[in-house]
């Protein structure tokens, strides 16, 4: 009898492996993968770190080679064995009745993608960790996919809404372009003696407002392409969701997408309002996807691949 392991994958979950049957139980016991063998290129400073990776909430492990996996193992009802990889590594869920046995001839069988993902992932962490955010005067943020310059500006308090962006002389990129963003910097109305909390509290204000008008903006302006009618907007802080809707007409975008550039902001707006003509992910959501955005498929990479700064 096959079993089936089943790897979601949505915008929204973290990485996971396309669905593919197991192979036949062979006699022959086989060697498992070398590191070397199963491990993507990598660079010095990588080679050279503990070759391991270990869930918070880990109760299994697998050995690959020289590199141990501990991971977080759940049962549930559910008639397929799962695999992600997220923030804090490996996760597999398993139906109630599959063997520990199974469950461990399935995890050799997928060590490469397993550890392939858990390196990427780890990669994408320090990157965004490198790119945290300072919150003082002079600091730098991505806006709209651009970086804006932080200035303290205690002499007024921008008509009460404790920000202002300004726009400056624009910066030649080089004899025939300009970049149209450049010179951004954003006054904030705080003194130089300004906590860092002080200083994150009011620009988190200030760009969940301009997270506001740009999503109502975009939401009005692809509505009509896809023939359908969103009747409430709300803001989100998921950590992992970047927006959800309801068959109501209720859309919930995470304000942190005004980070992006409008282009992959658009994507998200789109997916979520073809949710409102097809409440699933079949090709028949994806067709209307791409009638609106032809290339949906490399924003929503953008959108796994640069993720947003720490705060």
């Amino acid at each position: 009898m096959h079993r089936l392991l089943q790897f979601t994958l949505d915008l929204f979950e973290t990485a996971s492996e396309p669905v593919v049957p197991p192979k036949p139980v062979r006699p022959a016991v086989q060697a498992l993968p070398s590191a070397a063998d199963a491990l993507p290129a990598q660079s010095l400073t990588q080679a050279l770190a503990p070759a391991s990776f270990r869930h918070p909430r880990a109760t299994r492990e697998a050995l690959f080679g020289s590199v141990l996996v501990a991971y977080e193992f759940k049962r549930g009802k559910r008639r397929t064995i799962g695999f992600s990889v997220g923030p804090d590594g490996l996760v597999l869920s398993a139906p109630k009745w599959v063997p520990l046995c199974d469950i461990d001839k399935a995890v050799h069988e997928k060590s490469g993608w397993i550890l392939k993902k858990l390196q990427e992932t780890r990669e994408r962490h320090e990157r965004l960790e490198s790119a945290r955010i300072e919150w003082k005067d002079g600091t730098s943020l991505p806006f709209l996919g651009d970086s804006v310059t932080l200035v303290l500006d205690p002499r007024h308090a921008f008509g009460g809404v404790g920000a202002e962006l300004k726009r400056h002389a624009e910066i030649p990129l080089s004899s025939d372009e300009t970049s149209p963003n450049a010179g951004l910097t954003l006054h904030v109305g705080l003194p130089l003696s300004a906590t860092e909390a002080q200083i994150r509290d009011v620009v988190q204000a200030w760009l969940m407002r301009q997270a506001k008008q740009i999503f109502t903006e975009r939401l009005e302006h692809f509505a009509p392409q896809l023939g359908v009618q969103w009747r409430k907007l709300s803001l989100s802080s998921a950590g992992t969701r970047w927006g959800s809707a309801s068959a109501d007409g209720s859309i919930r975008l995470n304000w942190r997408l005004i980070h992006f550039r409008q282009s992959v902001i658009d994507y998200v707006v789109v997916h979520e309002l073809s949710h409102l003509r097809v409440m699933d992910h079949s090709p028949r959501f994806w067709d209307t996807v791409r009638a609106v955005v032809p290339d949906y498929a490399e924003l929503r990479g953008q959108l796994k691949d640069e993720g947003v700064p720490r705060w």
